[in-house]
């Protein structure tokens, strides 16, 4: 499904449904470097499940246009994407960089956020200098490293069952595409300093209306499961950790999926 917001064409991935805005909505939010792919499995069994499905390629982001944005701006672009796409009310599903987003456009969507789920998220969410300065002198060693550091094994089961699927390999051809296709400037360093320099969580939260759940990885290196101290206290949310890493969503597609199903069930009315 494509839509034109800010003059530029917008992606977003409907689950292999045809789109219906009389639904209820989830709206799912990538991090960095990444695109609506990693979705696929959350996204797909929810569009055929009686949900109206809209798993979003960011700005400057797979098949979206336009410029790679800071933190706050993508909420406000996001909730301006909600808007035209006819949704009334949604829940909200972001993993990392995307999980500050989706609290971003929560808190301006009020009551209309049913439901706000953030993946492998924590706050601040910094990043290491030295990680910024690999980025800009050597992209495909730092994206290696950030691939390395975002998986807890190396074929974790059961997602993958069979000969040819590798969580390592898929994500890091993600990223190497992602960062490839970009013309607008160096997108790792914008996506990764964007994380850095997000401080909004104190200004948002009170705003958030909806049911807040976390979904952490016991062996995330990226986002440290700690990390998330200050929105568990901000927020107050439902926390639930899974025994993988930071890329949740390949390591226990399933474990994740189902996190999301009962954040929809504890949905505000």
């Amino acid at each position: 499904m494509k839509l034109e917001l800010d003059g530029h064409s917008t992606y977003a991935y409907t689950g292999g449904k045809a789109f219906d805005a009389q639904l209820p909505g989830v709206v799912f939010v990538h991090g960095a470097l990444h695109d609506h792919s990693v979705w696929g499995l959350q996204s797909r069994y929810l569009a055929h499940h009686g949900r109206a499905v809209l798993a979003v390629d960011l700005p400057g982001h797979g098949r979206s246009g336009g410029t790679a944005l800071d933190v706050p701006t993508a909420g406000r672009w996001l909730a301006a994407l909600i808007d035209a796409s006819g949704l009334r009310r949604t829940a909200l599903v972001g993993h990392s960089m995307g999980s500050l987003i989706a609290l971003e456009a929560a808190a301006r969507l009020g009551e209309r956020a049913s439901a706000l789920v953030m993946v492998g998220t924590a706050y601040p969410m910094k990043v290491s200098p030295k990680l910024l300065e690999l980025c800009r002198r050597d992209v495909l060693a730092a994206i290696d490293l950030v691939n390395a550091l975002s998986n807890s094994t190396h074929a974790t089961k059961p997602s993958n069952p069979g000969p040819g699927f590798s969580t390592h390999g898929l994500n890091r051809a993600l990223m190497r595409r992602m960062q490839a296709a970009y013309t607008q400037g160096h997108l790792f360093h914008t996506d990764f300093a964007a994380c850095d320099a997000y401080a909004g969580l104190e200004a948002a939260a009170p705003k958030v209306k909806a049911p807040v759940t976390l979904v952490l990885g016991a062996h995330d290196q990226m986002t440290r499961p700690l990390a998330a101290a200050p929105l568990v206290e901000a927020l107050k949310p439902r926390v639930l950790t899974l025994p993988v890493g930071h890329n949740l969503m390949a390591e226990d597609p399933d474990g994740v999926l189902n996190a999301i199903r009962d954040a929809l069930q504890q949905e505000a009315a």
